[in-house]
């Protein structure tokens, strides 16, 4: 009888986990079938910090970390960056490679619950501004300038310009796409200048007579590099993504062999040379370390760059004309304080899975 009792009680507790789990995911906002892994959908577009993500997918390291926690990761294929951004808000994906101040004209403004998963680097020169016939910022004025309007290389610009005492108002900005922005270059009239990141910038620096007057070092950390998700993504699927990550990481800070061909890897996906991409990564101020992210991404810089962004954004129309405030949105950061609208946090800093990644516990 006892031995009766014992069996009927496992059965019991062995059901209860499962309708527990299944509580559980579903309050997350997924749907759990039974016997069957929830898929998960990252959008990436080329930039070099994103490119460790063809090299986790192809490597196995997206796959060995689903298994790990249940769940399967897939990335679309390459996209343009403002189309990868609109399949996110749209709800086509889970999660996408995006900068912060993106994050919050796209996402955020879109009403889509937003959390920065991973803090993967920081531009530090990878972004940059490049004219002909010209050799300081101040040859911008009366100019046209191709650009991924709305995006981050909008908000270099304008500090740009700003450094120089000049205003928005001293360049026509000529709306690209990033894909389209060399050739259009190439073909464009001596005084056309160009603001985009690499890979393209290198490639429009390369130009005969090419000129970079401001790159992104000129104000370290203010472009940061991220993996935005749902804020209700699942945190099996968030612990795998950061994972795969850091598995990553490890791989491309080390040295040897393995090091070499995910370099390599990365270079091919990115569309050039090893050489190239190894210059790439020097103007990228990657987060290698899970340690070093999640300090940074606790750190009191990241509010001041925020509340510069968040001004940036609103004062250029970037939240659209429904938000009649820069205070319409909130953005909370690691400590939990809110900027912004306490009602309508739609931008979240969340260091929690970089520190686990940090100490092991992933």
């Amino acid at each position: 009888m006892k031995q009766m009792l014992k069996f009927v009680r496992t059965i019991i507790m062995a059901f209860l986990a499962i309708a527990l789990t299944g509580i559980k995911l579903f309050a997350q906002g997924v749907e759990i079938k039974a016997g069957v892994k929830p898929t998960f959908t990252i959008a990436r577009s080329h930039y070099t910090g994103w490119e460790p993500w063809d090299y986790i997918e192809s490597s196995g390291l997206l796959k060995k970390w689903g298994d790990k926690y249940g769940v399967t990761l897939k990335l679309t294929p390459w996209m343009d960056y403002v189309p990868s951004i609109n399949l996110f808000v749209a709800g086509k994906a889970d999660g996408v490679v995006i900068t912060n101040m993106d994050t919050l004209t796209g996402p955020a403004a879109g009403g889509v619950d937003s959390t920065a998963l991973i803090v993967g680097d920081f531009s530090n020169g990878n972004d940059g501004i490049v004219l002909r016939n010209g050799s300081s910022i101040a040859d911008l004025k009366g100019r046209k300038n191709l650009v991924v309007q709305g995006t981050v290389s909008a908000y270099l610009n304008s500090r740009a310009l700003e450094s120089a005492k000049l205003s928005d108002k001293d360049i026509t900005e000529v709306n690209t796409l990033e894909t389209n922005i060399v050739s259009t270059f190439i073909a464009s009239p001596p005084d056309m200048t160009v603001t985009t990141w690499n890979p393209f910038l290198m490639e429009v620096r390369n130009q005969k007579g090419a000129k970079l007057v401001f790159d992104s070092s000129k104000i370290p950390g203010e472009i940061m590099d991220l993996l935005v998700v749902r804020t209700n993504l699942p945190i099996e699927a968030k612990k795998a993504l950061v994972g795969a990550w850091y598995d990553c990481m490890k791989v491309m800070s080390g040295q040897g062999k393995p090091t070499n061909e995910a370099i390599e890897a990365m270079a091919k996906s990115a569309g050039g040379t090893l050489a190239e991409f190894n210059a790439q990564l020097k103007t990228t101020r990657m987060f290698y370390d899970p340690k070093d992210a999640a300090a940074f991404a606790s750190g009191p810089d990241v509010k001041k760059t925020m509340e510069r962004v968040r001004t940036f954004c609103f004062d250029h129309g970037l939240y659209g004309s429904s938000l009649t405030s820069k205070d319409a949105i909130g953005i909370e950061f690691a400590d939990k304080s809110v900027m912004g609208s306490k009602t309508n946090i739609k931008f979240r800093f969340d260091p929690t899975y970089m520190q686990l990644a940090a100490e092991g516990r992933l």
